[in-house]
């Protein structure tokens, strides 16, 4: 099995998911490719305990990214920085001629993005993608089949969202993710965004317009000094866009995030409704599919109870239950897959491209412009 040497740029907690993936990779009994952890770059090397105990492959510890692309024992990275620094560090990685798995949104801005995608695009044989789980459940993989198959007929109202309650408390301190110079304008948006649009982006399904109600319902929030200072960033947001499958008829698209989500705690939710059937899904329950089929009589919802029916092939007999940790873990086997076939397994079971991420930066930076309007904006 080929090894692929990776270099982990911004060792939080989204770095060490992807340790922790890497360190189960004989889960993934077919694979043609595993990833060994040999760099690591983190503001506070302080930080980097966990993986020194962890990880004995690991060879370089630093504060400089830089460094860990000049480094020729790597042979890709993972990045999970804040937002204002994606456009420097993405772009240096791809033109080091490393491979690349960002976090989103993959830019701090849309020009930001379009910086990011052009050096892609100028250096074509590095496979540069962008971070989204919430398509590896396997009821997400069981809908995807759906529309690969056309089962769906015309469709009529699509409803995806990720909901939760991070925020909820309103004397949680302030962090990087509620200042705008940091965060960005974007938000919500920026920050769970893209997880909700990963699905409709697949399927085709592109929005040619949005009307968008943004809310700011925490103004300020503790410093973590004794002090409070001001929340600048969109807490919530519900967009409304008029959507269209390409050859086919328009429908409306209703996407939701929030990070002040009452009832809430992590929820990741598709609704798809069509002429000939319906599915919907929400990962609160995340073993329960529900799929409506019209034969002409009364309408039912059959619930199918999904196991560990994952895209890649897992050790784990499917009878058993998939989570989080598993969603990880698939996404860095589609990466891994698609880095050595230069090709995705099937459509759904692919990370976000390059040109994805600057489709939700359209339609984040007319969401934007939507709310200084009141209006319906075009993306």
């Amino acid at each position: 099995m080929k090894t692929v040497r990776f270099g982990i740029i911004g060792c939080g907690v989204m770095g060490r998911e992807f340790a922790s993936a890497a360190a189960r990779w004989c889960h993934l009994p077919d694979m043609p490719a595993r990833p060994e952890i040999v760099a690591l770059c983190a503001r506070n090397l302080g930080a980097l305990a966990w993986y020194r105990e962890n990880f004995p492959s690991v060879a370089q510890m630093t504060h400089d990214y830089r460094a860990v692309l000049a480094n020729p024992n790597v042979d890709a990275v993972y990045v999970a920085l804040p937002h204002h620094l994606h456009r420097e560090v993405y772009c240096a990685a791809i033109e080091a001629g490393k491979h690349l798995l960002g976090e989103k949104p993959f830019g701090m801005t849309k020009p930001d993005c379009e910086a990011i995608v052009a050096s892609a695009r100028a250096n074509p044989k590095v496979l540069v993608r962008c971070s989204s789980q919430s398509i590896f459940f396997p009821a997400m993989q069981r809908i995807g089949e759906m529309v690969d198959r056309n089962t769906f007929g015309q469709i009529i109202d699509l409803q995806t969202g990720f909901l939760h309650s991070s925020d909820l408390d309103p004397n949680k301190p302030i962090n990087w993710k509620r200042m705008v110079e940091i965060n960005g304008e974007y938000g919500v948006m920026g920050d769970l965004g893209a997880h909700a649009c990963h699905f409709a982006f697949r399927a085709g399904w592109v929005p040619r317009n949005v009307r968008a109600v943004l809310s700011d319902i925490v103004k300020e929030r503790p410093d973590g000094k004794g002090g409070r200072v001001p929340c600048k960033t969109w807490d919530n947001a519900t967009l409304l866009c008029e959507t269209a499958p390409a050859g086919a008829e328009p429908f409306p698209w209703v996407l939701r995030v929030q990070r002040i989500a009452p009832g809430q705690k992590n929820n990741w939710y598709v609704e798809v409704y069509g002429t000939r059937a319906s599915a919907r899904w929400t990962s609160v329950k995340a073993d329960l599919l529900e799929i409506m089929e019209y034969d002409g009589g009364e309408q039912t919802w059959r619930q199918i109870q999904m196991g560990h029916e994952t895209a890649f092939k897992s050790i784990t007999a499917p009878i058993f239950q998939f989570g989080f940790s598993d969603a990880i873990l698939q996404m860095w086997a589609a990466f891994m897959h698609e880095l050595v076939h230069r090709q995705p397994l099937k459509k759904f079971a692919s990370c976000l491209t390059p040109e994805e991420a600057l489709l939700s930066h359209r339609l984040f930076t007319a969401a934007l412009e939507s709310q200084k309007k009141c209006a319906v904006v075009p993306v």
